[in-house]
């Protein structure tokens, strides 16, 4: 038995879990609900002063609460974040939340009778084009029809749109699946989706084409093979269909050799891709900690960009307060100057997730232009 002393002390320090429980969970349920992981939970009584070395392990449990570790002892109680492998995952679920079902019929005019009938019609349409190969069932259709508002019409342009792009990239594209990338998504850090979402409910993509990124390991078509495989699991998140992606591209410690790597016909071919072919709605690309270098990649991207997405896309060099006037510092990583913690995680950990969707990439892969008997 531990001494009278040590004994009211271990009472005190289990109140004080108890109490950082509480505060701790009460803050972060108001800062995004839906989050649950593994708290872990040390008490470890002190043997001798407040900068003693010796602890002995006394209670060590482990209980499901918001994303937090206590470790407490008898010289001092520390809180530091930890996520679970449930942050990555695909939500692919059917149903939109409240707010985003609002969301949706305000900016795509989405309400039940028309995405009834804009199903039906785009079957049809289907049908009647027996040029281009695509299935029809609901899920597949929607990807289609909501960053087209909905118009039937708009989403088979669309459908053809990416028809040409498969077919006038199908060196890199065709038959492409996780496994051909497999080792720049677990060796390389150059691809990243941040866990959770911003403020307004949107992914962010996170693309290291700086001193972290080396274009003799990971080439230029690599990397955009690697925003094609994302992009093929992101289009099923209904969510994200809705609200939109955002991508960041961060530029540190960039030099010659990965200037050299953005070859003009990269930026042709991602811009085409961005502004033609892609299912998703993009509403914002952040330029972050771009060197004076930069100015040549930028002259190679400029004249393929349209007046659109040139409104959509920003620069803030090393000043994270121009981003946070776009992404709240609430939902960033420290490392653009955020609130949360440092970015810990990278592709590795996305590619199991990527993987999962392969029936989906599969049927991707068959679609486009109906082969000739």
């Amino acid at each position: 038995m531990f001494p009278r002393a040590r004994s009211e002390n271990l009472v005190s320090l289990t109140r004080l879990v108890l109490s950082l429980q509480n505060t701790v969970g009460d803050y972060y349920h108001r800062k995004q609900q839906s989050k649950r992981v593994r708290l872990i939970v040390s008490i470890k009584p002190v043997a001798k002063c407040a900068r003693a070395h010796s602890f002995t392990p006394l209670i060590r449990r482990t209980i499901d609460f918001p994303p937090f570790v206590i470790s407490t002892d008898a010289c001092a109680t520390r809180v530091r974040y930890k996520m679970s492998s449930n942050d990555f995952k695909l939500e692919r679920s059917l149903e939109l939340s409240p707010e985003t079902k609002e969301l949706a019929e305000k900016e795509l005019r989405e309400t039940p009778e028309r995405v009834r009938e804009a199903l039906e019609r785009l079957r049809e349409l289907l049908k009647e084009t027996k040029d281009l190969h695509f299935g029809d069932d609901d899920e597949l259709l929607t990807i289609f029809l909501r960053p087209c508002k909905w118009y039937p019409e708009s989403a088979l342009a669309l459908m053809r749109r990416i028809a040409e792009f498969k077919r006038d990239n199908a060196s890199l594209l065709d038959g492409l699946l996780p496994q051909d990338e497999k080792d720049a998504f677990l060796d390389h850090k150059v691809v990243n989706v941040m866990k959770g979402r911003d403020n307004k409910g949107r992914r962010i993509l996170i693309v290291n084409v700086g001193g972290t990124w080396d274009p003799k390991k990971v080439t230029a078509d690599q990397l955009f093979r690697l925003f094609y495989l994302i992009h093929e699991a992101a289009m099923l998140e209904p969510e994200s269909q809705v609200r939109g992606t955002v991508v960041l591209m961060d530029f540190h410690n960039m030099g010659w050799s990965q200037t050299m790597g953005l070859t003009p016909a990269f930026s042709k071919r991602l811009l085409t891709f961005i502004q033609d072919a892609m299912p998703l709605r993009l509403k914002e690309v952040h330029f972050v900690k771009q060197p004076m270098i930069f100015n040549v990649v930028w002259n190679m991207f400029k004249p393929f960009i349209r007046e659109k997405l040139k409104t959509r896309i920003f620069f803030h060099g090393s000043k994270m307060s121009s981003l946070h006037k776009h992404l709240a510092p609430s939902h960033l990583p420290a490392d653009y100057g955020g609130e949360l913690p440092t970015i810990d995680y990278s592709g590795a950990d996305w590619y199991p997730v990527i993987n999962d969707v392969l029936p989906h990439i599969n049927n991707w892969n068959s679609y486009g232009f109906a082969k000739k008997a």
